[in-house]
């Protein structure tokens, strides 16, 4: 069931919020949603972008550095 709620904020940031839902083709109070169901989310860093959010802990606990990065791809292309 979805219910109403009333935000007070300030003209320009309103005006900004619609802009940016608009670009993604979403309506802000999807945008408030999301935001709202990303806060109950413990087991994901809220400050990484969607992509990289999905591929968060995909290595484990690999051990890969830069060292380690540089070598695979000295291997590969010398």
């Amino acid at each position: 069931m979805q219910t109403k709620l009333t935000l007070r904020l300030e003209e320009q940031l309103i005006e900004r919020a619609k802009a940016h839902a608009k670009k993604r083709g979403k309506s802000v109070s999807q945008m408030v949603a999301d935001y709202f169901a990303l806060l109950d989310r413990d087991d994901q860093p809220e400050t990484l972008a969607p992509i990289t959010r999905s591929l968060h802990g995909t290595l484990g606990s690999t051990a890969v550095n830069e060292n380690t990065y540089r070598e695979y791809l000295e291997e590969k292309y010398l």
